[in-house]
C-alpha cells in the first residue's frame, strides 16, 4: 500500500488509505525533505573545493537562490555529519548554528531530550540570550531564593562559565538532568 505514482510535482494517493499508512507516507516525505537540506549543504561544501563557481552552477542546477543555498551550506559546515541529529530537524540545527560547538550541543541535547519544537527552542534560545525565559505561554515564570556562601556561588558561576552558559541557564539544565535521573527518564 502507499503512494500510486509519486511525480516532482504530485503525490498520487490511493483514494482510501489508513490513518496510520497515510501518517506514515507522511514521516517519510518530511525525513526526504530535511534530508535534502543536509544534501544541498553537503554537495555545496564539495563543490566548493572542487568548482570556483559551486553558486552559480548550484543554482542552475536546484532553482533555489543564492542565500538560501549558502545557509544549508554554513549550517552543513557548522555541524560535521557525526555531530547532526536525527532525531532533530535540520531547522532545530539552523536555530543553533551561530552558537560555539560546546554550547550547540548543549542545546541540541536539550531539544532531542525534551522533545522540543523548533519554536520551542527558538523561544528558549532568545530567552536565554535575553537573561529571562523567552515570552511564551508554555513556560512557567519562577523564582528560587536560597542563602549561598559567596565561594559556592563563584564555584558555580565558574562552572556555569566553563559551561559557556550564563548561571541560570547552566543551574537550570543542572535541574533539568537531576529531574530526569530520579524521574529515569
Amino acid at each position: 500500500m502507499g503512494a500510486k505514482a509519486t511525480r516532482q510535482t504530485s503525490l498520487d494517493l490511493p483514494p482510501s488509505i489508513p490513518l496510520d499508512e497515510w501518517r506514515r507516507i507522511g514521516k517519510q516525505i518530511f525525513v526526504v525533505a530535511d534530508s535534502s537540506a543536509w544534501w544541498l549543504g553537503d554537495w555545496l561544501i564539495y563543490g566548493q573545493s572542487a568548482y570556483p563557481d559551486r553558486y552559480r552552477r548550484a543554482i542552475e542546477e536546484t532553482s533555489l537562490d543564492y542565500q538560501t543555498l549558502r545557509n544549508y551550506a554554513w549550517i552543513a559546515r557548522r555541524f560535521s555529519p557525526a555531530r547532526r541529529r536525527a532525531a532533530l530537524s535540520f531547522q532545530h540545527h539552523a536555530e543553533v548554528a551561530s552558537l560555539q560547538e560546546r554550547e550547540q550541543d548543549y542545546w541540541l541535547e536539550r531539544a532531542e531530550r525534551l522533545g522540543w519544537s523548533r519554536n520551542f527552542l527558538r523561544n528558549r534560545l532568545k530567552g536565554a540570550r535575553q537573561g529571562e525565559e523567552a515570552k511564551d505561554k508554555t513556560i512557567a515564570r519562577m523564582s528560587i531564593q536560597m542563602s549561598v556562601p559567596k565561594d559556592r556561588r563563584q564555584y558555580w558561576a565558574q562552572a556555569a562559565s566553563s559551561a559557556e552558559q550564563d548561571l541560570d541557564t547552566w543551574a537550570m539544565s543542572i535541574l533539568d538532568d537531576a529531574a530526569a535521573t530520579v524521574l529515569d527518564e
